[in-house]
């Protein structure tokens, strides 16, 4: 079909038409008329009172059947050729006649003869294209005089070429815009790719459709033939083999040239600045390599695959070095145009091999060139097929035009993308190969900022998570489950926290703060608060004691640190809560009696790193099944909302029934985080209080005399009988004995006190008056001392010391078989 780029054609009307008797080569005027479903002309075109002599104040709104061609045969001597599926005697004015009444629901082309007003009879060429939609339009009709197809002129040497109606951008039809965006549906056989590919070219560039009938699905484009001298043909095909092949230009082929090269390089122009404004749309490294295949199938090639090294799949940084046989290549994309499911599983996504050096592929990625196969032989196909272990590839392959491109980046080949075209299709050439080259480069660059920002993104969160504690879900006397949510914002580190840490008698410690502000500055200083508040726990710290402390250390880390933070110890013996605040929402208790949840009333505080302003702590009484919640505030405020909306939303959904720990946290989550509009990261800490019963401690005070040693042992082997731990009794009196031992041997006057906790673990604790804490050391042969904490490193769970205000406590922890 011919290419007519001429941006001067016109559907309808006289700007740019040739004279009577003659046709541009591929370029017909057109006549424009559009018919309402009353049968009535409701656009009349100065093409087609030229063409029909009607003038538009006459024809609009009179019948179509009064004004168009609707019957009359040619005679079977006429000088027209004939057109493949219909014979010249026929005609087709019936057919025009049955869409004019509405009686035909598909498109239909046609000849017949009319007379015209001061002319002779004319020869119309007609195409009728029924409308559908909400619209009051039913038919669009496009006729031309067909005299100017007639071969009278022609010598022995004229070739026909197909030509068809063309949509163009200049027209004075009002509705040609919306025609163009209801072109599949006026033409229900056009696929909407295609059809989208047509509109766009037809209202971005103002040319005709081209190969409108490439696979003869639209049967409106019957072959009228156009006279065209074979010696200009010729020197055309002449000229363009010269320019695919590098070689001298024919001398007579300077016009033929010009024209092949403009229209070709200003349709690669077109393809890429389409392909340009296509990709690169997001910074999601998957999305972007979709974008990439998908810009390029099937305007530019049949089939694409995309290959990326393994590096920049896993997001491990910039790949280093020359690629070689061993790299091992990622297939991340495919697209195509053949039938469903043809390459799946031949070639499925996400298969990562190697191509060894005689692969065309291995060529294109140590170079960094385009690779150009212009078929691939049996013999290649046999090569290419050899990597596919237990697949014939050969069948989807073999006979196929093939261009091989690769996705640079800053001179380091991060990629390459695998191009074929069906073997009815042109070749790819040189001129294809400039255009993928560039294609590649500006793909490339795509991919390489979202892989930046993919790895950068990777990098950020394995901070954020090597920053945050994995917190055991029992600790003693609660259950304790956790939630992080990176916020939305790029860059999206933060400073939010949480925390647990075990303190003496069987209490816990349980924080949650939160840094202002958002990067790696923030995500530092959180680091630096998280570690002095660990460390100042393990003090056993009064609640507000610690928060004026840390208070104390962020002044002295610099102007501009603040942070809020709220810090709970929950003794499970006691069923008590001491809390302080220093700027941070409050926290959530879900009574378990009743299931109702409140919002506990603590004196506020100033920000941690203000400095100057006084901390207070409140002790609250729960019972075992109470539920603390305790959250940043990136969980309950939302931009343009009230915060007491999310405080309330928080309460609602914390007190809801779930069958888990894990289940309560993620319907606050559900609740809270599906509004919209969170751009803040959020940390979320639940503890479920389940106390620890009288009858489940127990507690010595010991003299200072050794004699007491064997007391505690004594009492420690009883008490385990009792609670049915008697095959955990030699081991636990075996390392009581040596804390105990020590405890007497260092204390300075006070009674030392030994207590047993019998939780998920069976917990132990010395208490002396002693403040040096003691340490493991190299006991040597002849030693006496320093063997005791060795053997309940070798035998307990866990163990550890802390300091205490009246002095410290050595505790060790044995596993309890389950219950």
């Amino acid at each position: 079909m011919s290419r007519g780029t001429d941006r001067g054609t016109d559907l309808g009307t006289e700007r740019g038409a040739p004279p009577a008797g003659h046709v541009a080569a591929g370029r017909v005027p057109l006549a424009v008329v559009v018919v309402d479903r009353n049968g009535l002309v409701s656009h009349w075109s100065r093409g087609a009172r030229r063409l029909f002599g009607a003038p538009k104040e006459e024809a609009i709104g009179r019948p179509a059947l009064d004004l168009l061609p609707v019957s009359g045969a040619l005679p079977e001597n006429d000088a027209l050729p004939a057109f493949d599926g219909y014979t010249v005697d026929d005609g087709l004015g019936p057919d025009l006649e049955s869409s004019l009444d509405g009686r035909l629901s598909y498109p239909a082309a046609g000849r017949a003869r009319l007379s015209v007003p001061e002319r002779d009879r004319v020869d119309v060429l007609w195409w009728a294209y029924p409308l559908v939609g909400p619209g009051t339009e039913r038919l669009l009709v496009l006729a031309a005089d067909a005299d100017g197809l007639r071969p009278d002129e022609a010598g022995p040497d004229t070739d026909l070429e197909r030509i068809a109606p063309a949509f163009a951008l200049h027209t004075d039809f009002p509705g040609a815009d919306e025609l163009a965006r209801r072109l599949p549906e006026i033409l229900p056989s056009m696929s909407v790719g295609e059809g989208a590919r047509i509109v766009a070219q037809v209202l971005e560039l103002g040319y005709p459709i081209l190969e409108f009938s490439q696979n003869d699905r639209v049967p409106v484009t019957p072959d009228w033939g156009v006279p065209r001298r074979a010696e200009r043909r010729a020197r055309r095909e002449r000229a363009a083999r010269a320019l695919a092949q590098g070689l001298p230009l024919p001398a007579d082929s300077a016009d033929e040239v010009e024209d092949l090269e403009y229209a070709a390089v200003r349709e690669r122009l077109e393809f890429l600045t389409e392909v340009s404004g296509r990709i690169g749309t997001s910074l999601d490294l998957a999305r972007t390599i979709t974008e990439v295949s998908r810009a390029v199938v099937p305007r530019f090639t049949d089939v694409a695959g995309t290959y990326l090294r393994e590096q920049v799949v896993a997001g491990e940084g910039f790949p280093d070095g020359v690629p070689d046989t061993t790299t091992m290549w990622h297939r991340v994309a495919l697209e195509h145009t053949d039938e469903p499911g043809r390459w799946d599983d031949v070639v499925p996504v996400g298969e990562a091999m190697p191509f060894p050096a005689h692969t065309p592929f291995f060529q294109c990625m140590t170079s960094g060139q385009p690779v150009l196969v212009p078929r691939i032989s049996e013999q290649m196909g046999h090569a290419i097929a050899a990597q596919f272990e237990k697949r014939d590839i050969r069948p989807l392959i073999t006979g196929r035009s093939m261009l091989v491109v690769p996705l640079k980046a800053r001179d380091v080949v991060l990629g390459f993308m695998i191009l074929l075209r069906h073997p009815e299709r042109v070749e790819f050439n040189d001129m294809d190969r400039v255009t993928g080259a560039e294609l590649a480069a500006r793909a490339g660059l795509v991919l390489d900022n979202a892989r930046m920002y993919t790895y950068q993104e990777s990098v950020a969160e394995t901070l954020q998570d090597s920053m945050l504690p994995h917190i055991p879900p029992r600790m003693a006397g609660c259950d304790i489950a956790t939630r992080y949510l990176p916020g939305t914002l790029l860059g999206r580190i933060g400073g939010d926290w949480f925390d647990s840490v075990k303190l003496p008698g069987a209490r816990t410690a349980l924080v949650v703060g939160d840094v202002m502000g958002h990067g790696l500055n923030s995500a530092a200083m959180m680091g630096q608060l998280r570690t002095a508040v660990q460390t100042m726990a393990a003090l056993d710290l009064p609640p507000e004691q610690l928060l004026r402390n840390l208070d104390d250390l962020a002044q002295r880390l610099g102007d501009g640190y603040l942070a809020t933070c709220l810090y709970a110890v929950y003794d499970p013996v006691a069923g008590e809560l001491h809390l302080a605040n220093a700027g941070h929402i409050p926290p959530v208790l879900v009574r378990a009696g009743n299931g109702r949840s409140e919002l506990l009333e603590l004196p506020t505080g100033a920000p941690i790193g203000v400095g100057g302003v006084p901390f207070e702590s409140v002790r609250v009484r729960v019972e075992p099944g109470d539920r603390l919640v305790m959250c940043t505030d990136g969980l309950v405020e939302m931009r343009g909302e009230d915060i007491g909306v999310g405080l309330a939303t928080l309460c609602e959904s914390a007190a809801h029934p779930a069958a888990s720990m894990d289940d309560a946290c993620d319907t606050i989550i559900r609740a809270l985080n599906t509004r919209g509009g969170r751009k803040d990261d959020v940390a979320l800490l639940m503890a479920r209080l389940n106390g620890i019963a009288p009858d489940k401690v127990a507690e010595w005070r010991l003299g200072l005399d050794p004699a007491e040693v064997r007391r505690a042992r004594a009492a420690v082997r009883e008490q385990l009988h009792d609670w049915g731990l008697s095959r955990q009794a030699d081991q636990a009196e075996l390392l009581v004995g040596e804390l105990v031992t020590n405890a007497v041997r260092h204390s300075h006057g006070r009674p030392v006190v030994l207590r047993l906790v019998y939780g998920e673990t069976l917990l132990c604790e010395v208490d002396d008056d002693d403040h040096d804490l003691p340490t493991l050391l190299s006991a040597g042969p002849d030693d006496e001392r320093g063997r005791g904490l060795r053997v309940v490193s070798a035998l307990a769970r866990e163990w550890g010391t802390s300091r205490r205000g009246a002095g410290k406590t050595v505790w060790f922890e044995l596993t309890l078989p389950r219950r």
